[in-house]
């Protein structure tokens, strides 16, 4: 699961207000470093007049190693933990050529080569258990369409590479060489390495299910005016936030916040909205019916103003799902980030934890949650990006 860091101005302010609440924290790795730039074993997060390229970066991390998906760089890389880069899928229209890696032909023996594609820019990215790699891509603008019923932009492919980084086939909303898809969300890979494309459309959500070898097996359509909400929870406003595939499952964990308007007292007239509650849905994607839900806290935090004292609550954000039912969430705190894990399954486990990420570190920040529980970080700085990962595994006794 992917989960971007908040401006790091907003998290100051909620850090600064924090109430101080002692729990445990999780032993940070870093691993190694890259430096910012074009060149074969850097990632080009900052364009020529230093600003932050607009193109996505993403990660993940498989069996201790990692994949990088470098938008603005417009290639793959494929490192193991020691930072030793093993190949890298390039556009060689757009990159210099590679001075260490040797290109990947038949029958050759190299230990670490380069495969060129026409990338355009690459974004989410996801690996299964053969090391086959998944990554969401724009299509060139000519190729882009809008649907008039949803009305979405259909502008993306997934490219689907082997182990070795050879092109496979590309992925459409109807299985291989198929449509484009609407904006994407995310990619998870699921049970027997089948693989969940989450989109976001206008009028909702879909979610495409796909098998290991690329045929379609079914979409799970969720409209805005048909999210749920607890039977509980009057005149409240729900608003869906984000959706993860269960790893071990046909299962879809789909978190909806909800939000109660406020109102002036001496006037009755609406002053905003707050929030009311926070919950996961759990839905079998098969058939589309709804299981269970789990309740989620708030993140409380106090601060002080004309010498009161006011308690603020807010929603976790969800970084993903574990095998067995276990939710992960997070929320900005001075130093880091405060860990919310949750169980799905019936005892309702709580565990809550830190993770320590430096506020010069927060220039940019892209998370991934392993099947296993490993939580992994790209952590950029001014001058560049550390590859870390916490091992919340043994956190909560699965390593």
């Amino acid at each position: 699961m992917r989960f971007f860091a908040f401006l790091l101005g907003i998290m100051l302010i909620f850090s600064s207000c924090q109430k101080a609440v002692q729990i445990p924290s999780v032993e940070r790795e870093d691993l190694f470093t890259l430096d910012i730039g074009r060149l074969e074993d850097q990632i080009a997060l900052y364009n020529l007049e230093g600003d932050r390229g607009i193109r996505r970066t993403d990660m993940a991390m498989r069996d201790g190693l990692f994949y990088i998906s470098d938008g603005n760089g417009a290639k793959i890389l494929h490192y193991n933990s020691y930072g030793d880069l093993l190949f890298m899928i390039h556009n060689e229209e757009t990159n210099p050529p590679p001075l260490s890696l040797k290109p990947l032909k038949p029958d050759s023996v190299v230990t670490r080569w380069a495969t060129t594609y026409p990338l355009q820019e690459p974004g989410e990215i996801a690996v299964d258990s053969r090391k086959h790699i998944y990554v969401r891509d724009r299509l060139p603008y000519e190729r882009h369409s809008f649907d008039p019923e949803s009305k979405a932009l259909l502008d993306s492919t997934i490219l689907h590479f082997d182990e070795n980084g050879n092109f496979v086939e590309y992925l459409g909303r109807d299985g291989i060489g198929g449509s484009p898809f609407p904006r994407i969300e995310g990619l998870y890979v699921s049970i027997r390495d089948e693989l969940a494309v989450v989109c976001r459309l206008p009028t909702g959500w879909n979610i495409y299910w796909f098998e290991s070898n690329g045929h379609f097996l079914f979409m799970v359509q969720l409209k805005n005016e048909l999210v749920p909400v607890p039977k509980d929870r009057d005149m409240v406003i729900p608003s869906l936030d984000s959706i993860s595939a269960a790893p071990d499952s046909r299962k879809l964990y789909i978190k909806v916040d909800y939000y109660r308007d406020t109102y002036d007292e001496s006037t009755n007239t609406r002053t905003g909205n707050e929030p009311d509650s926070s919950v996961i849905w759990i839905m079998n994607a098969e058939d589309g019916s709804w299981e269970r839900t789990v309740e989620i806290p708030f993140f409380e935090y106090t601060y002080t103003e004309n010498n009161r004292r006011f308690t603020t609550r807010m929603p976790y954000s969800m970084l993903g799902v574990i095998q067995g039912g276990r939710i992960f969430f997070s929320f900005p705190v001075e130093g880091g980030y405060s860990l919310l894990i949750l169980s799905a399954n019936s005892g309702g486990e709580q565990r809550q934890g830190f993770i320590q990420v430096n506020n010069d570190e927060l220039q940019f920040n892209v998370f991934d949650l392993s099947a296993e529980g490993i939580l992994s970080g790209l952590l950029v700085d001014d001058w560049n990006v550390k590859l870390v990962w916490w091992r919340t595994d043994k956190f909560i006794g699965e390593g």
